[in-house]
Parts: structure tokens; sequence; C-alpha cells
């Protein structure tokens, strides 16, 4: 019995191991996902900060005007 036990508890140490390593693998593909969807969302944005600026100054506000 005690065989049966110790080969049964060798076997689900090895499969936690498993799913460990795959709940690892899944946290790091998770975090680089989100910090890449972050860059490319917050770079636009700076990038927009100094586009806007310069297409406002380009712009002539009497002929909008008239």
């Amino acid at each position: 019995m005690d065989q049966d036990l110790d080969k049964r508890l060798i076997a689900l140490e090895a499969k936690i191991e498993k799913i460990y390593k795959s709940t690892e693998a899944t946290r790091k593909m998770y975090l680089w996902s989100l910090i890449v969807g972050a860059v490319l969302f917050i770079v636009p944005l700076i990038g927009l900060g100094f586009v806007i600026p310069q297409y406002l100054k380009t712009l002539d506000v009497q002929t909008l005007l008239q």
C-alpha cells in the first residue's frame, strides 16, 4: 500500500510541476502582452502631444472664420 501511495504522490508532484511551469509561461506571456499593449497605446499619445501643437500653429484662424 505504501509503494502505491508513494508512486501516486510522485506522479502528482510531477503533474503539479508541469502545471506550475505552464502557469508561469502563461503569466509571462500575459505580462509581455500587457507591456506591448501599453507601449503601443502610450507612444502614439506622446507623439500626438508633439504633433497637435505644431498642427495648431499652422492653422490660420482668419481663413477658418471667413
